[in-house]
């Protein structure tokens, strides 16, 4: 079985580089854990399965979106993410969010 590592972390700002969108990180999963349904629907590009995947709030938006690391890159802008579930985080400090509470 290969062993992977996340490349980012929960309450890191990332920029997707295929959708263009800003977004934070709120949860990583070490690989896949979605349905065979939404993989062969939304994946398209078929990322791999046994490498990292991310829950991100996105930026703009009220919707949170499923990424395989593949994907994402980090947003330097230093700028905060507009969301309406942005209160799971606590604070906005040089560039990062910071968890008021685990989600588990």
């Amino acid at each position: 079985m290969k062993k992977s590592y996340a490349r980012f972390h929960v309450g890191q700002p990332i920029h997707h580089k295929l959708f263009d969108y800003r977004g934070v990180i709120v949860d990583v999963d070490p690989d896949y854990q979605g349905s065979p349904d939404w993989y062969r629907e939304m994946a398209r590009s078929r990322p791999p399965k046994d490498a990292p995947w991310y829950h991100i709030l996105v930026h703009g938006a009220d919707h949170w979106t499923y990424v395989a690391e593949r994907n994402l890159e980090r947003d330097n802008s230093g700028e905060p993410v507009d969301h309406p579930d942005i209160g799971i985080f606590e604070e906005f400090s040089n560039g990062e969010y910071f968890r008021r509470y685990d989600l588990n």
